[in-house]
């Protein structure tokens, strides 16, 4: 089962440049992009306190409600289906890539 640390690892390589290394929004592309990139740490006080994991893993996965052409950020799903862990999602076990399973606990663990 992946844990923060793996989700640290794929941060590090998919995420950084537009949400900055501490998640708070400010990566090196975040000035050129035509929304600001959300403050990953406060996602969890955005939601009264309870980490959002649905919405950030259907955010990240590529949200049905969301074309791509209206999002700035790249959806992560296709390829990735092939390497599902369970994932406890609002008390259901929820098939996830691994990846982002990982990403999940990683985000979990810098929330402000």
């Amino acid at each position: 089962m992946p844990d923060a640390s793996d989700g640290a690892a794929f941060f590090a390589e998919n995420c950084v440049a537009c949400h900055g290394a501490t998640g708070q929004g400010d990566g090196q592309n975040a000035d050129d992009l035509s929304a600001v990139p959300t403050d990953l740490t406060e996602l969890s006080r955005r939601n009264g306190g309870v980490f959002p994991a649905a919405r950030a893993l259907s955010y990240i996965y590529g949200d049905p409600q969301q074309g791509h052409l209206a999002r700035v950020m790249p959806q992560f799903g296709g390829a990735m289906a092939e390497d599902l862990v369970p994932v406890e999602i609002d008390g259901v076990f929820t098939p996830t890539p691994r990846a982002l399973a990982g990403l999940l606990f990683y985000l979990e663990s810098i929330q402000r």
